[in-house]
């Protein structure tokens, strides 16, 4: 099966000059989607990871059911003002804006074993900023995946140093 079919450009959206890939064909198709997270398992079965963070939205998407069908806990990354408990939080630049993102202090301790997820590298301005909580908490990145790359935008070369999965590159 063919993954990339099941993802839609939408062009100027959220602004003007952007075109955002629409993942939810994939996410309504129960074959590409069970396909999708079984190639990421696949990728990862071996690895030794405490948990998966996925960073909001469309990163719990993606990483809730790896965490279930690889048998790991799932933590969460936010947007501002939606955890409730003491929180550390980091702002970053996207290709069309700032933005900032919180996890609890107490979500990782020193020394847990992470595989951060989301579903798109772009620029890489979001993931690198979920790194910068994740080693203020003294986490262990093991590696990081995305479902989609966005190969131009050239976002794996502010990863150098980790393992970096893509399911899919454009």
């Amino acid at each position: 099966m063919e993954l990339k079919k099941f993802i839609r450009d939408i062009p100027d959206f959220p602004k003007k000059g952007i075109i955002f890939k629409d993942i939810t064909p994939l996410l309504k198709d129960k074959e590409a989607f069970n396909l999708a997270i079984e190639k990421m398992k696949d990728y990862y079965k071996d690895f030794d990871i405490d948990y998966i963070v996925g960073i909001e939205a469309r990163g719990f998407i993606i990483g809730t059911p790896l965490a279930l069908a690889l048998n790991k806990g799932f933590i969460p990354i936010r947007k501002p003002g939606k955890l409730p408990a003491e929180r550390i939080s980091t702002s970053y630049e996207l290709e069309y804006g700032t933005n900032e993102i919180e996890i609890h202090r107490d979500a990782i301790q020193p020394g847990d074993k992470i595989l951060l997820v989301d579903d798109l590298l772009a620029t890489g301005g979001t993931v690198k900023a979920a790194i910068e909580l994740i080693n203020k908490l003294q986490g262990e990145i093991v590696s990081l995946g995305f479902l989609i790359e966005l190969v131009d935008l050239k976002g794996r070369e502010k990863l150098e140093g980790y393992d970096v999965f893509t399911l899919l590159q454009e």
